[in-house]
């Protein structure tokens, strides 16, 4: 009997990750497993002083690391971006669309200006990051084609009061990363969705005083979820994907 060859997984190593939201987190934490797996990263984040220090971290253990200050929704911004990982690293193989936020109000207190806030980076964002890297994405891991991992929430699959302006937007994630999916395949740019649980990240800790830790993740789980995304073979796509702690209250 002929022992059927396992399946040739995509290597990381030598690729480039344009990341965003880095500089905390599960950003961190994607950034970090990335860079342990051989992937030259661009550390991209708002505060530059945490792009600065999540980079130097890299760069200490060896890997390779680029800080960028960044604002997903500003298309001139992004094309910068791309054009500067480009530049220093020679490619952009792979990325990353973790940037996000978050405003806990009912509607009847939250703001237009707040709305708009979360929109542009949850939503907004992702969109503006992949349109301005899609070139390069193409010509990605050697001419084979590139990687978008977006990542979205359970907050796409359920509803809970004062938090509206999250869930249109990880909603509207879920779906504009499946729509990119069916468009770019036939440019061999795979894009998938990651729908995250609850963490220990100071995204839930610093603003729910008292959250109950032991119904959450750490958030180098989920990073270890988004390399998996990342090294499937070639000829194959998982286009959603969750990755829940066990005690998760959120879903189903």
């Amino acid at each position: 009997m002929t022992t059927p060859q396992a399946p040739e997984m995509t290597s990381l190593e030598n690729q480039v990750a344009l990341v965003t939201g880095a500089g905390q987190g599960l950003g961190a934490a994607i950034a970090r497993t990335l860079a342990a797996s051989g992937v030259r990263v661009v550390v991209a984040d708002l505060k530059g002083a945490a792009a600065d220090k999540m980079a130097g971290e890299i760069d200490a253990s060896g890997g390779h690391a680029l800080p960028l200050v960044l604002d997903v929704a500003d298309p001139k911004a992004a094309s910068e971006a791309v054009v500067k990982t480009v530049g220093h690293f020679g490619s952009l193989d792979i990325l990353i669309n973790n940037a996000g936020t978050d405003v806990t109000k009912s509607i009847d207190d939250l703001s237009f200006d707040e709305w708009d806030r979360v929109i542009a980076t949850n939503l907004r964002g992702p969109f503006v990051m992949s349109k301005c890297a899609l070139d390069a994405l193409r010509q990605g891991d050697g001419g084979r084609g590139g990687q978008i991992v977006n990542v979205a929430s359970t907050a796409a699959k359920r509803a809970w009061p004062n938090a509206s302006a999250y869930h249109a937007s990880k909603w509207g994630l879920v779906g504009l990363s499946h729509a990119l999916h069916a468009e770019l395949r036939p440019h061999r740019v795979r894009v998938s969705t990651l729908v995250a649980g609850g963490m220990r990240t100071p995204f839930l800790l610093d603003r729910f005083e008292g959250i109950d830790q032991s119904t959450l993740q750490e958030p180098a789980n989920v990073a270890q979820a988004v390399r998996f995304l990342l090294t499937m073979p070639r000829d194959s796509v998982i286009p959603e994907m969750m990755v829940l702690p066990v005690m998760e209250t959120s879903w189903p």
